[in-house]
């Protein structure tokens, strides 16, 4: 349930052909004068609350409710019992994710079409849900960022284990973060590797920089800057497991001279640099603390320099789904455009180039969640059947997010606003193509 408790800065205006057949708000408020039963009552109320979306609900066996209308099924949504249905309309935004994780909902049809339909569908149904409903389906804030809370939250998600990650990430590099399919049928390594190559060219690494990297997942970016560039690295990243990946795969490449991975904060960067990157760490930094990061930019990279930020995104602020916020990304939020732009403003930078690699990020977890199918039983063994279908849906729903366009993927060039040593133009970013031939890695 994505979508269905936006938080917007600014009223937006839905034009009437986007309304659905009949007013929300009377047909949530109208009692049930009907001899209809109760269940049956609140499985039609949720399907119109939730923009009558092509999807049938199966009630425990005992009755099947179809949209209304002229929408026709696509697919069918099971509940298992009254209580789940209860849960359902009651709060949504949690409910969704933790019945489905329990087997009590399940969905006919490909999962990540039946959510990107669903998405679609709650984003139309938004601007018509009463007040209320709003406040009772809403998303609570994120929680804290701070220097203790963020070490808990990364923990929580990338410190499961590696040999969780390795089940269903690029074999390269581990890549936790959007790759580049700069050309179809590219495999998710080509992918992958593309991505660094286009981080690379946008910075315009030269031999013998300095580069500092706040938050660096795995290591993969370094690496690849260290042996394809001639750069040195330094990497800050607050993930234990992560760092000690990284330093032994340093040691295997025989770049450890090259490249250091440091266990702390990006808040305690120290030195001056060439160049700054981050790839997929704002979504934790949260919105207080985009000033604290510019500063850290600030000081931190050389006056000449050039910086790139790398962030999912959206296209107006909206909260984190509560179920993604409690179970599997606490801390998360990813940035609305003006959010994320806030960071350049707070420095202040001029902003060179901004790129939106949206469908891009929808292919690199369409190839994630495929890898993740083929090794459910070894994942099975590992966490039990509810993780299984609770990463499931994770991936499928972040699948449909992008989909649907309610998550985005920017990045960013920042120079400093006095730099004028900065590019003239994009034609270093496509002198030839950024993907490697396959097995060349």
């Amino acid at each position: 349930m994505e979508q269905s408790t936006k938080t917007r800065e600014t009223a937006r205006t839905v034009a009437p052909e986007r309304f659905t057949p009949y007013s929300l708000k009377e047909s949530f408020l109208q009692p049930n004068t009907t001899p209809l039963p109760p269940e049956r009552w609140m499985a039609e109320k949720f399907l119109a609350l939730s923009g009558h979306p092509p999807m049938a609900l199966d009630l425990w066996g005992a009755e099947r409710v179809e949209p209304r209308g002229d929408v026709q099924a696509k697919y069918t949504l099971h509940v298992a019992d009254r209580s789940a249905l209860y849960e359902l309309i009651t709060n949504p935004n949690l409910a969704f994710g933790d019945l489905y994780s329990e087997g009590r909902l399940t969905m006919d049809g490909h999962l990540p079409d039946v959510l990107t339909d669903l998405y679609i569908a709650l984003d139309r149904s938004y601007e018509q849900l009463p007040l209320f409903l709003r406040f009772i389906w809403r998303n609570q804030a994120p929680r804290s960022t701070s220097l203790k809370a963020a070490k808990d939250n990364i923990h929580h998600h990338y410190d499961m284990g590696n040999d969780f990650y390795k089940l269903w990430l690029d074999k390269a590099q581990m890549q936790y973060t959007c790759a580049y399919y700069e050309e179809p049928g590219i495999s998710l390594e080509q992918a992958q590797l593309a991505k660094l190559e286009l981080v690379c060219r946008k910075l315009q690494l030269q031999p013998g920089e300095t580069v500092v990297e706040a938050g660096c997942g795995w290591g993969g970016l370094a690496r690849y800057m260290a042996r394809h560039y001639d750069v040195n690295v330094k990497a800050f990243n607050i993930s234990r497991e992560q760092v000690e990946f990284a330093r032994e795969k340093a040691r295997e490449e025989g770049i450890e001279d090259r490249v250091e991975y440091v266990l702390d904060d990006y808040r305690n960067i120290s030195g001056t640099y060439d160049k700054f990157v981050s790839i997929g760490m704002l979504e934790h930094v949260g919105t207080d603390h985009y000033p604290e990061l510019a500063a850290v930019i600030r000081r931190h990279m050389k006056p000449e320099g050039l910086a790139l930020v790398h962030s999912i995104g959206r296209n107006y602020p909206m909260r984190t789904n509560a179920w993604i916020e409690k179970r599997i990304f606490p801390g998360a939020y990813p940035p609305s455009i003006t959010e994320f732009a806030s960071v350049a403003e707070a420095g202040p930078f001029s902003v060179l180039d901004v790129e939106n690699l949206r469908l891009h990020y929808a292919e690199t977890l369409e190839d994630w969640l495929s890898r993740y199918e083929e090794n459910v039983a070894t994942v099975r063994a590992m966490y039990g059947e509810n993780f299984v279908r609770a990463w499931r849906l994770y991936l499928a729903g972040s699948i449909a997010g992008f989909r649907a366009s309610s998550l985005q993927l920017f990045q960013m060039v920042l120079a400093h606003p006095e730099n004028n040593q900065v590019p003239r133009n994009r034609k270093h970013l496509y002198t030839s193509s950024n993907v490697p031939a396959e097995g060349s890695y």
